[in-house]
């Protein structure tokens, strides 16, 4: 389950990819309860990638861990009558509805605030005007992929990012946008639509960290930099034994630490009055000049080896990390450690266990609880029909001789 902090909120989720759900997943884990409405046989990502061996999704495993499952047939009216009557619910905690569904057509904001008008509903969007997106289109739509990749690269091949990071970063920003909502529906009464596109969380993101700024004012676009650390120093080096780090000195500490342990204080120091700069100053003036630090320092790196290097770097505060596949790290106690508060080893519905993770916040004081499985596909039909729309046995039985609804 998770902590408890949002008992008593029910969220009801029509949703699916990676934004909505892990959105739903953040209140989850929070305490709400979230109760997803899916198409009999399952949505578009019911089956998505990664697969285990046995062809069931790791991935709806992952995103829909601890919530309740009903299956509807949203082909039909009477399915689509269902899901508009469980998203507008009654209930002080309810009236929490969070979607991906266009904005007009059965799942439209006004059509549930007909049914309950203090009703809250979050719809996760591609783009402001209604058209479609996914991570990878908007960062193609936005000039990212140019920016990403070996220096050497043409200008006009596109190098995509495998973090789907607008995807995770507008469920995050769902999540408490939809809790502000919900605060001020306790103190007005009032309900609330609230749109919310990916590609409005990205451009927004990149606003907020100056790139915007940066190519307008400028007058032109960031070039690639390949492994450089844009605007401090910092890059990937290969040591003595063949392994390859990376290191990032942004704080004058870390400057200071990675001189102290490769043996370059004399030196940077004699290259500082050459150049008329100061580095520990000013990081900027690093990645400036970083064409004349990078030999001295790829020179001392492949001099030493990891086991040399990590102790020293580790007590002068240098930060770097060692690559690695995601195997090993996973299998690094560091990284995974076997009493990690993060992960508990669960059985899911695939047939197979491993590490967890539930909420990633700790609050000190409280008790993080063990995550949930992911339901089977209409696991919680006749539940939720009885509990949350308060219909009779004979009710649910007649929507299930119909082939509306379906229990696992």
């Amino acid at each position: 389950m998770a902590y408890e902090l949002l008992k008593g909120l029910r969220v009801v989720e029509g949703a699916s990819f990676i934004a909505a759900p892990s959105c739903g997943l953040h209140l989850l884990q929070m305490g709400a309860e979230v109760i997803r409405f899916d198409p009999i046989g399952g949505g578009p990502d019911f089956a998505r990638w990664p697969l285990s061996p046995g062809g069931d999704s790791l991935y709806w495993e992952g995103l829909n861990k601890g919530k309740k499952s009903i299956a509807l047939d949203l082909g039909r009216p009477e399915g689509r009558e269902l899901a508009q009557r469980l998203a507008a619910a009654p209930g002080e905690g309810g009236g929490l509805f969070l979607t991906n569904y266009p904005v007009d057509g059965f799942l439209a904001h006004a059509r549930l605030a007909a049914l309950r008008p203090d009703l809250i509903s979050l719809r996760v969007m591609g783009w402001a005007d209604g058209r479609t997106a996914v991570d990878y289109t908007v960062n193609a739509a936005l000039g990212v992929p140019l920016m990403t990749g070996p220096a050497d690269l043409p200008d006009e091949q596109p190098v995509n990012h495998v973090l789907p990071a607008w995807d995770l970063m507008t469920g995050a920003y769902a999540a408490f946008v939809l809790l502000a909502a919900e605060r001020r529906r306790q103190a007005t009464g009032q309900g609330q639509e609230i749109r919310l596109p990916l590609a409005d969380v990205a451009l927004a993101s990149l606003g907020h960290i100056g790139q915007i700024a940066e190519v307008l004012v400028g007058g032109a676009d960031r070039p690639r930099y390949g492994n450089d650390l844009f605007g401090a120093f910092g890059r990937d080096f290969r040591l003595a034994g063949g392994e390859r780090i990376m290191v990032a000195a942004i704080t004058r500490r870390q400057w200071s630490g990675l001189l102290e342990a490769l043996g370059l204080t004399e030196a940077v120091a004699a290259l500082e009055r050459d150049l008329g700069v100061r580095f520990d100053k000013d990081e900027g003036e690093r990645f400036r000049h970083r064409e004349q630090l990078l030999p001295l320092v790829e020179a001392a790196m492949a001099a030493r080896t990891q086991a040399q290097l990590a102790p020293l770097f580790d007590r002068l505060g240098v930060c770097w990390a060692p690559y690695r596949t995601t195997l090993q790290a996973l299998n690094d106690p560091q990284i995974l450690p076997p009493d990690s508060p993060l992960f508990s080893t669960i059985e899911h519905r695939s047939g197979h266990s491993y590490p967890t993770p539930g909420a990633a916040a700790e609050l000190p004081g409280l008790v993080r609880q063990p995550p949930g499985t992911a339901p089977r596909l209409g696991q919680h039909t006749d539940e939720v029909l009885a509990e949350v729309l308060g219909l009779a046995s004979g009710e649910i039985g007649q929507l299930h001789d119909a082939g509306v609804v379906e229990q696992s």
